[in-house]
């Protein structure tokens, strides 16, 4: 779950819907050769579908016992955070590229913990999925790499406005900044184009109401 503050109180969005976000965020990327990839369906669907793991998780709230605040995706234990990845991986079977840029997307975010001992079987095991699945599109461990870009900057883009942080996030030669509502990314992969954003989630203080936001993103110089 990603928790969006809302005024006095906030908002809980889903993370499958934040990944859905992302890949409407990438179906307007006109840079680095993605419009006419031949990859392109597959690292759109990756991009969808990068945080299908999450989908059992954000059914319903999780409280920390010890204070009763709401966890998000940063502060659920270490457990939960390793066991969406090989679900999310297993979902895109079908689609062998996709799932192993999910995989390394995995190893990517979390490279953080790579000498945590509890952390120590989640890396070779995204790695081997990783492999095993670019085996079977046979697919470059070159192509992929290149290719993740736009997963990453997807994702980073997605996540800036569905949390509203200008978190001055930057990777890949890319960087993602918020204004307001609107999510700026340097340089600008849209050609001038802005790209209307919509993400709704759950007030926590009364989860029988939804909240709808809305912004754009939009390339800067």
């Amino acid at each position: 779950m990603i928790l969006r503050p809302n005024g006095p109180t906030r908002l809980a969005i889903t993370q499958p819907d934040h990944a859905a976000l992302a890949a409407h965020i990438m179906r307007s990327w006109r840079a680095d050769g993605l419009p006419t990839s031949s990859r392109r369906d597959a690292i759109v669907l990756a991009v969808a579908e990068h945080d299908a793991g999450w989908r059992e998780i954000d059914a319903q709230l999780l409280i920390d016992p010890a204070t009763g605040a709401v966890l998000d995706f940063m502060t659920v234990s270490g457990d939960i955070k390793r066991g969406v990845w090989p679900r999310a991986i297993a979902r895109l079977a079908a689609a062998p590229f996709s799932a192993a840029l999910v995989a390394h997307h995995a190893a990517h975010v979390y490279a953080r913990y790579r000498t945590d001992p509890e952390w120590a079987v989640f890396f070779p095991e995204m790695e081997t999925l990783r492999d095993r699945h670019l085996d079977v599109a046979g697919v470059s461990m070159r192509e992929l790499l290149d290719d993740y870009v736009f997963l990453r900057i997807g994702d980073l883009a997605s996540l800036t406005f569905c949390t509203a942080t200008d978190m001055r996030a930057g990777e890949f030669d890319y960087s993602v900044r918020l204004e307001g509502d609107t999510v700026i990314v340097t340089p600008d992969p849209f050609e001038g184009s802005e790209v209307p954003l919509q993400i709704s989630g759950r007030d926590v203080g009364d989860p029988d109401t939804i909240v709808t936001i809305t912004g754009v993103a939009r390339g800067g110089r």
